[in-house]
This record gives C-alpha cells, sequence and structure tokens, in this order.
C-alpha cells in the first residue's frame, strides 16, 4: 500500500489568532483606551463635584458612590455671580459659533471655487491672525472696544473668540468644499437653480459633517478661553473668568464643581450635533 505525499506532510501548527482577529483585537484595546482616557478623568470629577467635602478626600476611591447628592452642586450654583456668567458663557460661545460658521463658510467657499489674485496670500494672512498673542494686543482691544461700548459685554467677548477660530474655519470648510464635486452644483444650475440655490440645496448638506466640527472647535475655543474674557469683562464675566478669580482660594469640592460645569456643556453639544460628526466617516446615525 502505498502513501501519498500528502498524507505523510504534517500539519501546520495552528496559529492562537488569524490577521483578522488580531487587528479587531488591537482595534478593540485602542478603543478602550481612549475611552478610559477620556472618560475616567471626567468621572473622578463628577466624584469631587457630587460627593461634596467628604466625596474628594475619601481613598480609595468607589466604583459605585451611594452617597452622591446634588447638594454640592446646588450650593455652588448658588454662589453669587455663577449663574450669571454662566448664562455670559453660553452667549458668547454660541456666538462665537454662529460668526465663526457665518464667516468662515463664505470664505472657505470662495477659496475652493475661485481663482483670484492673491489668493495664496490670503490663505497666509488668515493664518497669521493667530500669530499675534493677546497679550500684546490686549490693551488696544480694552482702548477700542470701550470706545465702541462692547467692553464688558459677552458680545465683545465673542468677538475676540471669533477672530480666534475664523483661521481654522476659513482652512477646514476651504477644504470641505473642495472635496465636493463641482458638478453637483452645474448639474443643481442645468436644472434651474440660481448659484445660491445650487449652494443651499446641494452643496450645504453635503457639507454639514464639516461645518459641525467646525462650530465644535469653535465653541469649545470659546468656552476654555480664559485671557480674552479676563481682561475685556469686569462685571459680566464668562465661567472661566469667573471661576479663576473666585476659586483659587475655594474648597476643593468647588472647585471640582466648577470643572464639571466647564465639562458639561462642551460634551452636551457635541452629543447634540453627533450625527453630523459620524457622517464624516460615513457612519449612519438614528
Amino acid at each position: 500500500m502505498t502513501v501519498s505525499a500528502s498524507e505523510l506532510r504534517e500539519p501546520a501548527p495552528s496559529r492562537g489568532l488569524t490577521l483578522p482577529s488580531a487587528r479587531r483585537l488591537l482595534l478593540w484595546t485602542g478603543l478602550a483606551v481612549l475611552l478610559a482616557w477620556v472618560l475616567v478623568p471626567i468621572y473622578f470629577v463628577a466624584l469631587g463635584a457630587f460627593g461634596g467635602r467628604l466625596g474628594v478626600f475619601r481613598w480609595p476611591k468607589s466604583i459605585w458612590p451611594t452617597d452622591l447628592s446634588l447638594a454640592p452642586m446646588l450650593q455652588f450654583l448658588a454662589i453669587e455671580g455663577v449663574f450669571n456668567a454662566l448664562i455670559n458663557s453660553l452667549i458668547a460661545a454660541g456666538s462665537t459659533v454662529l460668526l465663526s460658521v457665518a464667516l468662515g463658510a463664505p470664505a472657505g467657499y470662495a477659496l475652493a471655487r475661485y481663482t483670484f489674485p492673491g489668493q495664496n496670500v490670503y490663505r497666509l494672512l488668515v493664518l497669521l491672525t493667530r500669530a499675534f498673542p493677546l497679550a500684546i494686543l490686549a490693551l488696544p482691544l480694552t482702548v477700542s472696544f470701550i470706545r465702541m461700548g462692547l467692553y464688558d459685554t459677552p458680545f465683545g467677548v465673542s468677538l475676540i473668540h471669533t477672530v480666534l477660530a475664523l483661521p481654522f474655519a476659513v482652512l477646514v470648510t476651504q477644504s470641505l468644499f473642495m472635496g465636493i464635486p463641482r458638478e453637483y452644483e452645474e448639474a443643481a444650475w442645468v436644472f434651474g437653480c440660481t448659484r445660491f440655490q445650487a449652494f443651499l440645496k446641494v452643496v450645504l448638506p453635503l457639507a454639514l459633517p464639516g461645518l459641525a466640527a467646525t462650530a465644535i472647535f469653535a465653541f469649545v475655543i470659546s468656552w476654555n478661553e480664559v485671557f480674552a474674557a479676563s481682561i475685556l469683562t469686569v462685571r459680566e464675566r464668562t465661567l472661566t473668568a469667573y471661576l479663576l478669580k473666585i476659586l483659587s482660594e475655594s474648597p476643593l469640592h468647588y472647585r471640582f464643581a466648577g470643572g464639571f460645569i466647564l465639562i458639561l456643556p462642551s460634551v452636551l453639544f457635541i452629543f447634540a450635533i453627533r450625527k453630523y460628526l459620524f457622517a464624516v466617516w460615513g457612519i449612519a446615525s438614528k
């Protein structure tokens, strides 16, 4: 009886993980590490904010605390001026988002669709607006805002924050519109749309994910900025400037409460427009 060569060949040792399984494991491990990196600090800040003085100094920390209460947070919000500062921050951040998108999107569209003399110089000048430190411009800005009646107002603060966010908004929307084929607009023109109607009905819906990312960036810049808000306001301070003033000598659990208040609106804003962000990566969100 003869034995074939294939029968004599020993079976290859099986690998513990196939290549797709290893990639999937690496992906989920990276996602877990990223989530821990973001969520664990927020969790500990929340423990300090809602646990009061005892929750801040208790060690070791319990994973599922049972003595959390809204009372420490309500006590913090009851401090004179905190709620007004929170409203000022929301007004400044909302105005910054509207102005950044309203000014940045047309500028980005013009850079993407038109060719004009000095186009590259214009791009450079947009970037150079971030090259001047606010500390150098603090005194002339203060004098100018006092003369124009914008000093100590949330809208005045939002103008400075818009200047900080606008270069990013222009460059991001430019690359966004360059990725949308011009043929879509030309097809809309053939069917009777004007240039403006084609932009509203064809280009703008396709650009919403990128505009959402621009809005998040502008909101976060305005919400976290403290130097200009401290210089340009006295009574109508934003929350970051007000907390910098009152929390330097406050109890530690009040500082945690202030930190949690600063984190929460940004998280809620991102959650509210998450479907547009998911569309950037082609992920459908219901």
